[in-house]
């Protein structure tokens, strides 16, 4: 397919190309012209043609089980028949990109959660729906790894809340973050270094017993109200043995993300 669009290319001025013809016969030198612009113009316009028409199947497919996903809370109502066809989905989405190399550049920047079947995120997810006191909110994971060759940081991010100490679904963010290589074209090697706990916001009703609004406010309130603005809670992370996990652009670890 490269040959066929190059040619086309350096054909596309109107030139004819020519072939001398020697007879063995005879020192006589004889010339006909030999108009191959439309062969590889011809090839050219197939390869392009088959070419728009499997991308334009692939996104097909991407919508297609975008829609089929929207109304399953992320994988949480998601049934054993409804989470087989989602494989199944899957799994011929994969086979458009079989063998090509994992695209840094496209991967890098922030991908949000549609649906998941990992087993420690459905834990969260369902402890939310459990728990009166506890809401999870978006999760994302970002790439930094625009400029990379072979790898670069993965950060897991989690946005939670308790109702009425925190604000609504992005109370508080749960990062965990980690280094990733590229050891082959399906997978990444992640090596897991921090946990993050930061970013509180308490609710206006917290607020307002802290300090309230009816009095002035004291040195120790506000003390208070920037200590916890402001507060950080890192822990260190060691796995002797980090696994390895398939990586796509838009799907991974059979989850599905969408690109912000």
């Amino acid at each position: 397919m490269d040959l066929a669009f190059t040619s086309s290319l350096s054909l596309a001025a109107g030139n004819i190309a020519t072939q001398k013809i020697k007879p063995f016969t005879s020192s006589i030198s004889t010339t006909c012209k030999v108009p191959v612009q439309r062969k590889f113009r011809c090839f050219a316009t197939v390869a392009t043609a088959m070419t728009q028409a499997s991308e334009f199947e692939l996104e097909n497919k991407k919508h297609d089980l975008l829609r089929t996903i929207q109304d399953m809370q992320r994988g949480l109502t998601t049934t054993a028949d409804q989470r087989s066809i989602i494989e199944e989905a899957l799994v011929s989405l994969e086979g458009y990109n079989v063998g090509a190399p994992i695209d840094l550049k496209k991967l890098d920047g922030t991908w949000r959660l549609q649906y998941t079947s990992a087993p420690d995120v459905l834990i969260l997810l369902e402890s939310a729906a459990r728990l009166p006191f506890f809401q999870v909110g978006q999760i994302f994971q970002k790439f930094e790894c625009k400029d990379q060759s072979d790898g670069g940081i993965i950060r897991n991010v989690v946005q939670w809340s308790i109702p009425t100490l925190l604000e609504e679904q992005e109370g508080a963010t749960l990062l965990v973050s980690a280094k990733f290589s590229v050891v082959s074209v399906r997978n990444i090697y992640l090596q897991f270094e921090e946990i993050t706990v930061k970013n509180i916001k308490i609710s206006e009703g917290l607020q307002a017993l802290i300090a309230p609004a009816i009095l002035p406010r004291s040195y120790l309130s506000l003390e208070i109200l920037q200590f916890i603005r402001s507060f950080k809670a890192q822990i260190p992370v060691t796995v002797r043995d980090p696994g390895r996990y398939g990586a796509h652009i838009v799907l991974s670890i059979g989850n599905i993300y969408t690109f912000l």
